[in-house]
């Protein structure tokens, strides 16, 4: 079941987003394809994703790799205003962390081997 819902924007306006309902449950009082009220602003949504983000990378960049890339999904829902997003039953983070050797040409640049 597709949902609307909007959420103001803290400098004016807002922004319609599209959310999932929860599969199986069909509100008597909030009929299918309905806009409902956000209970929080947009920003203030993403914002605590954001801190959360900021607190992982913060974790990985602790054990000192030359790079840290960190992947989520970000979902965003009427009451709960932006959360990461679940695949099955678990939560979702995907960490890549690099070291790069002292001296080594990272493969994206190194030299083209020569013809011969």
């Amino acid at each position: 079941m597709q949902e609307f819902v909007r959420f103001p924007l803290a400098g004016g306006g807002t922004v319609v987003v599209e959310v999932e309902g929860e599969p199986g449950l069909e509100r008597a009082s909030v009929p299918s394809g309905v806009l409902r009220k956000a209970s929080t602003t947009f920003e203030h949504a993403l914002g605590e994703v954001r801190t959360a983000a900021a607190a992982a990378l913060a974790q990985f960049r602790n054990l000192g790799p030359d790079e840290v890339e960190l992947k989520f999904g970000v979902k965003l829902d009427a009451q709960a205003g932006a959360v990461i997003a679940r695949t099955g039953l678990q939560g979702q983070f995907e960490v890549k962390l690099k070291w790069v050797r002292e001296g080594a040409v990272p493969s994206e640049e190194a030299p083209a081997e020569p013809e011969g």
